[in-house]
């Protein structure tokens, strides 16, 4: 089976005296082409579950694949076909909003020429090409938050994994960020994680739940609505309080 794989995965975080903290129990999860909203509260694994498809972490036990890579073993490969925009994202003090993403789609394998063109595309998708030459780290908060998702499109990757990206975002950026969405999600994979649910629209295609270190549905965006109590004023919320509570 092709695309992004977890198998059996599970991790937990090591504490001081206090054993480890389980996060992720067994999980297997076949990540579909689309735009996927990984929905849980905070503190559920979404973070985690990025990382590891990122191959910042690595499993406990399990495997995570992508097509016939393993992320373990064939690590170098496996990054330059994922792109990872991790819930807190700072730029790196001396370059140029261009330069940093620049230096991004270096780190995944292009040329310095096609990282250069890359990074100008990249801004423009983000409608950040205006700011290309000012230093990154004086960018407000929520234009950092979009040179952060410049920098996971510069290499063109077939997976795309971002971590809470619309943190910051005034409605208007919301929004194009949304429409942003639709168009590269067409053809790859692009998985956002959110713990809001009025974050949840038409812009995704599939919705994962995460809950108590596995997933509690993996569907359709309209198979995930259907699990609201009839005649719910708020759906989606709805639908979520549901589903980790237990209830049909």
């Amino acid at each position: 089976m092709r695309g992004l794989q977890f198998r059996e995965v599970s991790f937990g975080y090591k504490r001081n005296n206090q054993g480890e903290l389980v996060v992720l129990q067994r999980l297997t999860w076949h990540v579909p082409i689309g735009v996927t909203a990984l929905l849980g509260i905070n503190g559920a694994g979404k973070s985690t579950l990025l990382s590891l498809g990122a191959t910042a972490l690595m499993p406990r036990s399990g495997k995570v694949s992508l097509n016939e890579l393993d992320s373990r073993d064939q690590q170098t490969q496996f990054r330059a076909r994922v792109a990872w925009m991790p819930q807190q994202y700072r730029a790196v003090p001396g370059l140029t909003v261009r330069e940093q993403v620049a230096y991004s789609g270096w780190l995944k394998g292009m040329s310095r020429d096609d990282a250069w063109r890359g990074a100008s595309e990249a801004l423009a998708r983000v409608a950040l090409q205006d700011l290309a030459d000012q230093p990154a780290s004086e960018l407000s908060g929520g234009q950092q938050r979009r040179v952060g998702l410049a920098s996971a499109l510069v290499h063109d990757a077939e997976v795309l994994l971002l971590d809470e990206p619309t943190s910051g975002l005034d409605p208007e950026q919301r929004a194009m960020f949304r429409e942003l969405l639709v168009r590269i999600g067409a053809d790859r994979t692009v998985v956002v994680s959110t713990h809001d649910t009025g974050e949840i629209t038409t812009a995704y295609q599939h919705v994962v739940v995460l809950h108590a270190g596995n997933i509690a549905f993996d569907g359709a965006l309209q198979d995930f609505s259907a699990h609201a109590p009839a005649g719910s004023e708020r759906p989606i919320e709805s639908a979520f309080l549901a589903l980790i509570s237990g209830e049909k």
